[in-house]
């Protein structure tokens, strides 16, 4: 069995029940809108997200209605973001499929995501879900100031490990603690347990960043992206930060000059790469990521032991093992 599936087994009905849930939410009369939805929902991941707000709910209570149209609206939000995300980044694959943006182009990739956001937004409004409505617009707002923050740091190339916390944060942890969050309040759970529960996503999120970012320095592109990618996008992520703080001024300079003018060349960046392996950027990296996922262990281990305890906790061990 693979570790996704095991992981599932304590919310398997629910997440089962949930694929015809959200795909009837999604229905509409307009013929191109209805080919665009399908091709999306033939092509899911590996729904962590829902993932994360049953286990959240069935961790803190019973799973009901609410914590569906949580599971629906922060979904949305999520497919809408990423196709937002191909247009801003003119990005033509996603997980070895064409993106939306190119089938469609921007414009009708632009709608797109505008209708699977609004969508998710009205579905709230009509269950009367303003508590978790509350936690998605937070959420929508430090994604996009996270997005703006990194793209403000890569013109200058001047991210401090502070800043790069800020950004993934805002860009990626939000986002999973809006998931985790949501599902405890679908159950209403007492504040002090939706506290911890917003508390464990930041720090899961903060852990699957980090890893997303050692994985770009493989050699071969597993995440569906050229090794290097980060650095041919002139994102400065934590191994490379690492590396800058630690090595000297004129190695430092000629690293930043190198990114600065010449990021789009395999030729000129390979060193680079070769350079932050070679100088413990990976290591580095790789002990911040395990202090992140111990803070999360931390939180679980409060809960008594359940099989959603354990197959959250096997969540952590995969996010921080994975490959992709």
């Amino acid at each position: 069995m693979k570790i996704s599936d095991r992981i599932k087994l304590p919310i398997a009905r629910e997440m089962k029940e949930f694929e015809p849930f959200f795909k009837k939410e999604l229905e509409t009369d307009v013929p191109l809108l209805n080919l665009i939805v399908n091709y999306i929902l033939r092509r899911k991941g590996k729904q962590m997200r829902p993932m994360l707000i049953f286990l959240s709910a069935k961790l803190n209570g019973e799973i009901n209605r609410q914590t569906y149209t949580a599971a629906t609206l922060i979904e949305l939000l999520h497919t809408a973001t990423l196709i937002h995300d191909d247009v801003v980044d003119e990005t033509y694959q996603r997980r070895g499929f064409f993106s939306i943006n190119a089938l469609w182009r921007s414009k009708i990739s632009v709608l797109v995501g505008d209708y699977l956001l609004s969508t998710g937004l009205s579905k709230a409004l009509k269950e009367d879900q303003i508590d978790v409505l509350k936690i998605v617009s937070n959420a929508v707002t430090e994604m996009s100031e996270g997005e703006l923050l990194q793209i403000e740091k890569s013109r200058y190339l001047n991210i401090t490990e502070e800043s790069y916390y800020d950004i993934i944060r805002k860009k990626t942890a939000t986002l999973i603690s809006a998931c985790t969050e949501s599902g405890a309040v679908s159950v209403n759970a007492d504040k002090e347990d939706i506290a911890k529960m917003k508390e464990f996503g930041i720090n899961l999120g903060i852990a699957f960043q980090i890893r997303d970012d050692i994985l770009d320095y493989k050699k071969k592109g597993v995440t569906g992206k050229p090794a290097g990618n980060d650095i041919k996008e002139k994102k400065i992520t934590l191994p490379l930060i690492h590396v800058l703080n630690e090595a000297k001024k004129r190695e430092r300079r000629k690293i930043i000059k190198t990114i600065s003018k010449h990021h789009k060349k395999e030729r000129k960046i390979a060193p680079v790469i070769k350079y932050v392996v070679d100088n413990g950027g990976i290591d580095y990296a790789r002990n911040k990521m395990h202090q992140f996922s111990e803070k999360a262990l931390d939180i679980l281990k409060s809960y008594p032991e359940s099989d959603t305890q354990k197959a959250l906790i096997e969540l952590v061990d995969f996010t921080t093992k994975r490959e992709s």
